[in-house]
């Protein structure tokens, strides 16, 4: 009952003092406090509460006070009150809401991050690159981990991205055991190899536009793409300092 009570609004200490106070009948804060386990000063606060909310109340006898819990009945009229001041909050709420939306608007871009798994997903990724607009493109790519997962075949994603970025800048960084097999220079690609003993890594970044693709090709196929001009400037910025050590 005591966590029934707590449902409805009360405290733990004001559920402690209700239900004790219904067991009594009419008593002092004493004994209320006694059958409640309840320091005195803490059942006299909870059994103010109670009065104020209509679930208690108190009489003189001689030159004692007593109180004594209300009939269960007043708790119909606790939720009716709740009810009528939820409303209230809710009717305040919308008056403030524009201008909270303003404030929340005015500070600034937030990123948009979106998660994909499997093969499909990452074939989401690349369908986004695809139809994405942008100036430059940056890659982080170790070949030996993409060409397992997605092998090279006449007219995939690599040769429709090749057409796309005929005439944009596009800028990759690969690794593979196959040594620096590709060419260092192709139209408009320029290409920097590094050895993946020395720097290991598995997953692929690309960089394109006000968007960064991130894909893990170990283990449980995954990848995000964050949707933020602060975070890929930043990353691209790292990606221009170690272009310019290779």
């Amino acid at each position: 009952m005591k966590k029934e009570l707590q449902q409805l609004g009360l405290s733990d200490k004001e559920a402690k003092t209700y239900l004790a106070s219904l067991e009594s009948g009419s008593v002092s804060v004493q004994e209320i406090s006694k059958k409640a386990g309840l320091k005195r000063p803490t059942t006299y606060f909870a059994i103010g509460q109670l009065i104020k909310k209509g679930l208690m109340s108190s009489f003189e006898k001689g030159k004692k006070r007593y109180f004594s819990a209300e009939s269960p009945e007043r708790l119909v009229s606790l939720i009716s009150f709740q009810r009528r001041k939820a409303q209230a909050i809710e009717e305040d709420l919308k008056m403030v809401l524009p201008e909270l939306n303003n404030i929340f608007n005015l500070t600034g871009e937030r990123p948009a991050v979106r998660f994909f798994e499997g093969k499909e997903g990452l074939r989401a990724i690349q369908d986004d690159i695809l139809r994405s607009e942008f100036k430059s493109l940056e890659e982080f790519v170790p070949l030996d981990e993409a060409y397992k997962v997605f092998p090279p075949k006449p007219a995939d994603h690599r040769q429709r991205l090749l057409k796309k970025t005929k005439k944009i800048p596009r800028r990759v960084i690969y690794s593979s055991k196959r040594g620096a097999f590709r060419p260092p220079l192709e139209g408009y690609i320029e290409r920097k190899f590094i050895s993946s003993e020395k720097f290991p890594f598995s997953s692929e970044i690309v960089l394109y536009g006000d968007k960064t693709a991130i894909v893990a090709y170990r283990g449980k196929l995954a990848g995000l793409i964050i949707e933020s001009r602060e975070i890929t400037d930043s990353l691209r910025s790292f990606f221009n300092l170690l272009w310019q050590f290779l």
